[in-house]
């Protein structure tokens, strides 16, 4: 169960995480407009507009990501391969993040499906 936490904590934690680029594309254009940071990012092309597309991406995958996780401990289904595709989930969101940023779309792609195939897995293991 520890395994799936810290999952879930560090899944959680990554959309704040990949605000950072985000924020450094703002800054260099023209300073980070804290009272508009949204018309700011809206502006944003290149580097920027992944860092943003990844921000906002990393959000999306934590709602099916913290539905699995839930689900396995609602249903006290804390198996061993739930804990590796957790581990496998949370791996998965990191280097998409990276190959967003680099702009490596394909690959991209690729791994952005095994994350949200970990997720699903975990839930199919919970019905019974």
């Amino acid at each position: 169960m520890t395994v799936l936490i810290w999952c879930l904590f560090i899944a959680a934690a990554l959309p704040y995480l990949a605000k950072g680029p985000v924020a450094f594309a703002m800054n260099k254009l023209g300073g980070y407009d804290n009272n508009h940071p949204r018309e700011q990012q809206s502006k944003l092309t290149g580097f920027g507009a992944r860092a943003l597309s990844a921000h906002q991406n990393a959000f999306e995958s934590l709602i099916v990501f913290a539905a699995a996780v839930l689900c396995a401990l609602a249903t006290n289904t804390l198996t061993d391969s739930i804990q590796t595709l957790a581990i496998i989930h949370v791996c998965a969101r990191i280097i998409y993040n990276v190959l967003y940023l680099m702009n490596i779309g394909t690959f991209r792609s690729i791994v952005w499906a095994v994350g949200l195939g970990c997720s699903f897995a975990i839930i199919w293991q919970c019905i019974p």
